[in-house]
C-alpha cells in the first residue's frame, strides 16, 4: 500500500492547529479534530508551497509566546 501522504500527484489540503502548527494533509481523509482548513484541496507543490510561507516558526505557538515574553 501506498503511503497517501508521499503521493506527488496526489490532491491535498493544508491544515493548520491552534498551536498555529501545519499539516499537508491528503484531501480524501476528514481533517481530525482540533485541525482546520487552512488551504483548500490543491496539488502537493502548491500546498508546500504554502506551508513553506506561512509557517516560519516550527514551535508550537505557546512555546513561542512563552520564549519571546522572556
Amino acid at each position: 500500500m501506498n503511503n497517501p501522504f508521499d503521493t506527488a500527484d496526489g490532491r491535498f489540503t493544508v491544515l493548520v492547529n491552534g498551536e498555529g502548527q501545519h499539516s499537508l494533509w491528503p484531501s480524501f481523509l476528514d481533517a481530525p479534530a482540533g485541525w482546520t482548513v487552512a488551504l483548500p484541496e490543491s496539488d502537493r507543490d502548491a500546498c508546500m508551497a504554502y506551508i513553506e510561507s506561512h509557517w516560519d516558526d516550527m514551535r508550537p505557538r505557546s512555546l513561542a509566546t512563552a520564549d519571546s515574553g522572556s
